[in-house]
This record gives structure tokens, C-alpha cells and sequence, in this order.
């Protein structure tokens, strides 16, 4: 929303916004901007009748004293994704949706988009280096976005992509995630179904035909005013650590790698050659692509070394950055640290949902803190059901942030890499301090 607030406001708007908490970067970012807002809490007598539209967050409650005043006065109330659509009728839209790598498909569009020159406005869920914010609303002529599934507002509580209406629309995959808002996986699948009806006539649906769940669905769905174009994991070579990818007949080396992101990268290019980029270029823009922030990101490495982070944290996306990793250092170790942070993976039920996910980790472990359940307002989640749920004989799990580090810091992590996938910060545990120490001995 923060984001949001700064893409408008650098368009010329006269923005003001309010919240009951401020962080950091939102804080320094607002203030920068001169429009940090100079109290936190509701102030329902700032809102009146001559603003032309209220922009609601996903996390402000109904009975929000602002949104009731707005309510009130009949103003214009759009939901995040809502203001985007508003903003975007006239453009070309392109919308990432899928369970998993969403945030690194969009980002490399928007790589490969401005190394060729082309003008655009996005919505990303990331920081991506060479990029000033995460929203950008201009008069381009192209919009990129992040299609999250997760519900808008709490006046529409439906997914955020089935606002959006893309011309061009990809689906990586589905695998059931946010039992809070999708109970049964029947009930999750269906947003994905409707979201393929919310493509304009005529649009393109670039889709993972090595998703089987996927494909189902798009045979359900079929629409024969649509185009489709499968994809599958490109060509590719990996060589002591490097990956170099084809496609066509072009062919070039790239900094990201495993199979989930040379997919995210194959849906990647169908979308720029529908927005006119030619094979050679897609691939010579891709060479320099380091990837969104926490997206198997290099924290630090030595010769025998790397530590890498993660957003990891449902199922799918914690099996496919193992694999990744482990299929391109196949010859050294792999210690997986998984914090389960979110409402499903602290969710006792949603535990088996997790089994085989760290199989391919030599050193696997789950850490989970009694805070986190206490701010998502669960119960005690026993370490037998979690050890039950992962299937891992091997699975060491910890929920103490002491515990965690100190048996970190026990370990020997010669020809051994490390991967922290986490949505949280492990209950305050410098990470980043540690990655260091650990390629430094």
C-alpha cells in the first residue's frame, strides 16, 4: 500500500493515506516523500466529500472508522487491486498468477523489459535490483503484475488476480496454500478457474504443462475465444555451478537456476515475445537477471560454500528451491533451515501437507517459535506432528531462537551448502550476521 501511495504520488495525486502501525522501510520511505502521515491511528474527520476515491488495504478491518465514514459519505472505495485495474484500463495487462513463483516470473519480465527499452508500469511483491519501488503507475503503455490470489479487501473478499482482466495471463502451478481463506483444496482450485475466465477475448494464456493439476484444470476450462501456449522447462546445461539455457536457437548463460525458475523463465519469454521481444534479446537481457530479494538469494560463499535465503515457506515452493539447489551442487551437502511462520505451515492439520518436502536435505531442519502461533492465535504445534508431517527420519526441529543458533553454530559446513527459507525473520535471529561467519571460517 506504501508503495502504492509512493507510485501515485510521484504521478502528481495529492495522496494522503493513514495506518495503525508504521514500519520500516514504509516509515523513511513516506517521510522522503513528505507524506508520512503525522499521526498513527484512525482519523475519520480527515475523511470527507471532496476526495475522489478511499484505496483500501487487505489487512484494515470492516469496522474501520475511516472506512465507515467513507461508507458513509458514499465516497469511491476501490480495493488495491481494484485502483490498479482503474489505472490500467487503457493498457496492455499482463498478470503472473499461480501458487508459486509469481514474484520471479513478473520480475524478469520487467528485467527483460527495461533492457530493451520498453516503457511500462508493474505491481511486484519484491525488491528487485534496478528498480526504485515495487509500484509504478505512469501513462505507459503496458502493465506487468503479480497476480495474488489472496483475498482484496474486506469488502471484497475475493483474490486480488480476479480484478485485473490480462491480455496476457500466466498460471505456473497449483498447489494448495491459505487454508485460512481456502478450507479445501476444491475451494482454492476454483479461484484459479475463474481467474481464466477473467481474461479479455482474444487474450493469451501462457500455462506449466508439466503441472498436471493445471492442465485439468485448463481442459475444464477451456475457452475458444483464448489462445494457449504450454510451457516446460527449457533447454538448458549445468556446469560446475553455471547454468546456461536455450531457446530457439539462441542460447546464453544466466545467474538463476533449478528447474522452478527455469519454468518461471520459459513463461517469462512467451510473455515478452507477445510484448514484441525476439528470442535473441529475451536471452541476452536474461544473462545479468540476479533475481527478486529472497528469491535464492546469495547471501555469502566461499570456495566450499554458499548461504542462500529463501521466501520458502509452502510446500511446493520449499521441495522446488531443495531440488534447485541440490541439482546444482549435486556433490555437497545441503543444510535446509524452514522456518514455518504462515497460518497453514503452523497449522497442525496442514502437516502432512509437507511430506517429502525436505527430502533431497542432508541437514534438514524446522524451526517455529511460540510467538508466531500466539500472533496467528493457534495452539501449541508438537514437534512429533511436525517430525510426523515431513516424513524426514533425519529432521531435526527446533522452536527456541537460542536453541535454533546454537545448534547452527555446531555444525561443520565444509563442501556443505546452507538454504534459510522463511516468510518471517526466525524470531529475531541474525541471519545475515551468521551467513557471514559461516563463509568467514
Amino acid at each position: 500500500m506504501h508503495q502504492l501511495a509512493l507510485a501515485l504520488n510521484a504521478k502528481g495525486y495529492q495522496v494522503t493515506g493513514s495506518d495503525d502501525e508504521i514500519f520500516e522501510p514504509a516509515r523513511t520511505n513516506l517521510l522522503n516523500a513528505g507524506i508520512l502521515p503525522s499521526a498513527v491511528g484512525w482519523m475519520p474527520e480527515k475523511i470527507s466529500e471532496d476526495l475522489d476515491a478511499v484505496i483500501l488495504g487487505m489487512h484494515a478491518k470492516s469496522d474501520n472508522p475511516e472506512l465507515e465514514r467513507s461508507i458513509q459519505l458514499k465516497l469511491k472505495i476501490h480495493s488495491f487491486p481494484g485502483y490498479i485495474f482503474e489505472e490500467s484500463k487503457d493498457k496492455k495487462r499482463v498478470v503472473v498468477g499461480g501458487s508459486h513463483g509469481k514474484t520471479t516470473t513478473t520480475s524478469m519480465i520487467m528485467h527483460v523489459l527495461k533492457k530493451s527499452g520498453k516503457l511500462f508500469d508493474y505491481l511486484v511483491g519484491a525488491k528487485l535490483e534496478g528498480f526504485e519501488r515495487s509500484v509504478s503507475i505512469t501513462n505507459a503503455p503496458v502493465i506487468v503484475c503479480e497476480g495474488d490470489e489472496y483475498p482484496a479487501s474486506a469488502l471484497e473478499k475475493i483474490p486480488k488476480f480476479h480484478f485485473l482482466f490480462p491480455h496476457i495471463a500466466i498460471l505456473t502451478g497449483i498447489a494448495w496454500d491459505h487454508i485460512n481463506v481456502f478450507p479445501t483444496f476444491p475451494f482454492y482450485l476454483e479461484q484459479f478457474s475463474i481467474f481464466i475466465t477473467k481474461i479479455e477475448p482474444g487474450g493469451l494464456l501462457i500455462f506449466n504443462e508439466t503441472d498436471e493439476e493445471l492442465v485439468k484444470l485448463i481442459r475444464q476450462s477451456l475457452r475458444t475465444d483464448l489462445r494457449y501456449q504450454p510451457y516446460n522447462i527449457p533447454t538448458h546445461e549445468i556446469n560446475e555451478g553455471n547454468t546456461s539455457i536455450s531457446i530457439g536457437k539462441e542460447t546464453g548463460s544466466i545467474k538463476v537456476f533449478g528447474d522452478h525458475n527455469l519454468l518461471n523463465l520459459h513463461a517469462a519469454f512467451f510473455a515478452c515475445r507477445e510484448l514484441g521481444i525476439t528470442a535473441r534479446v529475451f536471452v541476452k537481457a536474461m544473462a545479468d537477471f540476479a533475481g527478486a530479494s529472497k528469491r535464492l538469494e546469495l547471501l555469502s560463499q566461499n570456495q566450499w560454500t554458499n548461504v542462500y535465503r529463501d521466501f520458502a515457506h509452502a510446500p511446493s515452493k520449499v521441495k522446488a528451491s531443495i531440488d534447485a539447489v541440490k541439482q546444482q551442487f549435486p556433490e555437497r551437502k545441503l543444510m535446509a533451515v524452514l522456518e514455518l511462520h504462515t497460518y497453514s505451515s503452523l497449522n497442525e492439520k496442514f502437516m502432512t501437507e509437507y511430506h517429502g518436502a525436505m527430502e533431497k536435505a542432508d541437514i534438514p531442519i524446522v524451526f517455529y517459535s511460540a510467538h508466531a502461533l500466539e500472533l496467528k492465535r493457534l495452539p501449541a504445534l508438537p514437534v512429533e506432528k511436525v517430525v510426523e508431517g515431513f516424513g524426514h527420519d533425519n529432521l531435526a526441529v527446533l522452536n527456541v531462537e537460542e536453541g535454533l543458533m546454537r545448534f547452527l553454530r555446531t555444525q561443520s559446513y565444509e563442501h556443505t551448502n546452507v538454504l534459510f527459507m522463511s516468510s518471517g525473520n526466525y524470531d529475531g535471529a541474525d541471519i545475515l550476521t551468521f551467513a557471514g561467519e559461516i563463509t568467514r571460517s
